[in-house]
């Protein structure tokens, strides 16, 4: 069995207890002895990880795969084994961390069981550590992950240096995770198996609420009572952000006691935040920013599409109650460039343009595809889009259909499989999928197998076409074998 041979991170602190507090110069951290993850490689893992390091502790782990994302876990100091096995879990190992993608079953995880090694979920854990911080928990069904990075990067630029943990890297910063000398602590809120209400932040978001994870909610009103229950836990004085144009987000609203502050934010002018006049130029939005009907100032931002300008309402009004001067910030909104894997341009070859994107929910499509034609105005836009999950294909499958009308031509590779039984891989696959496209008026084909799909782009796309590869899974090795062609051939 491989193993990364990196020295065990050794702490400086000891302590009785590992979930002793302490006050040091980097803020309130957790001192501790070891720390086990399994699944270390996932990006909210690995940064909950590296936070645990640079606050003294020592981390060992494990994945069923080399990565970057574990590379980099290891530079950092971390001890992480390729493949889960029993003899991970060593007598030193004094509490473990899981992923909630890792199955009961893992040898791991039941070692740890049958030794009675203290178990936690990555939620748990990261409420443990927000319990000591002002926390700033960024939670809804899209735009988490740039939210919250926006934020992060504006509070360091107007000197609120924040603690945080995101679901992607930064790219200015060039990092997901970090440790800042302030009070605050940013971090997502997941609400699939109800992780978020693990959390009781300080400030709270909810950026939108639309039907997903239906393998664990039943229906969108289960989520929507999952996310009253989240804002519930808002620490005493504390504020929540909420969408104040989402209807379903109004629906929370309307559940909360009236002692629970609120302040939303949206287009509609009654909202505490509101963007207007609003213009497009070059594919960039400039807008006015008011707050409870006062001009704050106008601002302008590097993100394209109608959503980057709610996910920036978010960033201002979060900013806004951190202690952020509002002057400052709205200056600052434009110089974010965003996130990995967030329509990063990968590359553009001979007018060939070469994108790569997360999105992996049809309303994340439709808003992808739309900033792509603002900004870029294509020849042909071509959508390789990778499913991730086999339910949430089911679920959602005449919803994904009508999300591709804004691309030329859509390529589905197999569906990426996640957490799914093998019963819901009997119910839905790829070409299904592809069907519905077409019957809704797209073109579509499914091609099995990412060098087929290289091969077909090679031969079809020309000049002035554009190549977004988009999904949550591994789909953006397609465009990173596509551009390594397009160098060598062209």
């Amino acid at each position: 069995m491989a193993k990364s041979h990196v020295k065990t991170y050794k702490p400086k602190i000891k302590a009785a207890h590992i979930y002793e507090v302490v006050r040091s110069k980097t803020g309130t951290a957790l001192v501790g002895k070891k720390f086990h993850f399994i699944g270390a490689g996932g990006v909210g893992m690995s940064g909950l990880a590296k936070l645990l390091i640079k606050n003294a502790c020592s981390v060992t782990g494990s994945d069923q795969t080399q990565t970057a994302i574990v590379e980099k876990l290891c530079q950092s100091g971390a001890d992480i084994t390729i493949g889960h096995n029993p003899d991970n879990i060593s007598d030193e190992t004094e509490a473990v961390i899981i992923s909630a993608a890792i199955n009961p079953n893992n040898p791991e995880l039941q070692k740890a069981r049958e030794e009675g090694v203290k178990i936690y979920k990555y939620a748990q854990m990261l409420g443990r550590l927000m319990e000591h911080y002002n926390g700033i928990a960024i939670s809804g069904t899209h735009g988490k992950s740039t939210t919250g990075g926006w934020l992060v990067y504006c509070l360091k630029k107007v000197g609120i240096d924040t603690n945080f943990i995101i679901g992607a890297d930064i790219t200015q910063l060039g990092t997901s995770s970090g440790i800042g000398d302030s009070d605050y602590f940013v971090a997502e809120a997941c609400e699939y198996d109800r992780s978020f209400l693990n959390l009781n932040p300080t400030i709270g978001c909810i950026l939108n609420i639309e039907a997903d994870h239906l393998d664990y909610y039943k229906d969108v009103d289960e989520i929507i009572d999952a996310f009253v229950q989240f804002a519930r836990r808002l620490k005493p004085h504390g504020t929540l952000i909420a969408n104040g144009d989402d209807p379903n987000v109004a629906k929370v609203i309307g559940k909360l006691p009236h002692n629970i502050s609120c302040e939303t934010f949206g287009l509609d002018t009654q909202c505490d935040f509101s963007a207007r006049n609003i213009k497009l130029i070059n594919g960039l939005s400039h807008f006015d920013i008011y707050h409870n009907g006062k001009l704050l100032g106008k601002t302008k931002i590097s993100l394209p599409g109608d959503h980057n300008i709610l996910n920036a309402l978010a960033v201002t009004a979060m900013a806004f109650h951190a202690g952020a001067k509002p002057k400052k910030l709205l200056k600052l909104l434009d110089s974010f460039s965003g996130l990995d894997r967030r329509m990063m341009l990968k590359d553009k070859i001979n007018d060939i343009t070469i994108l790569d994107d997360y999105a992996h929910h049809p309303t994340e499509i439709r808003a992808t595809l739309q900033a792509i034609g603002q900004k870029y105005h294509p020849k042909r836009v071509w959508c390789v889009f990778q499913p991730h999950q086999y339910s949430r294909t089911r679920f959602l499958l005449d919803d994904f259909a009508k999300s591709f009308t804004l691309a030329d031509i859509t390529i589905v590779p197999e569906i990426y499989f996640v957490r799914d039984t093998e019963d819901e891989k009997r119910k839905v696959n790829s070409q299904i999928l592809v069907d519905k496209i077409k019957s809704k008026g797209s073109n579509a084909l499914f091609i099995d197998g990412f060098d087929r799909i290289c091969d077909y782009l090679k031969e079809n796309v020309t000049a002035f076409d554009l190549v977004v590869t988009m999904g949550a899974g591994d789909i953006w090795k397609v465009a990173d074998e596509y551009i390594h062609w397009l160098r060598t051939n062209r």
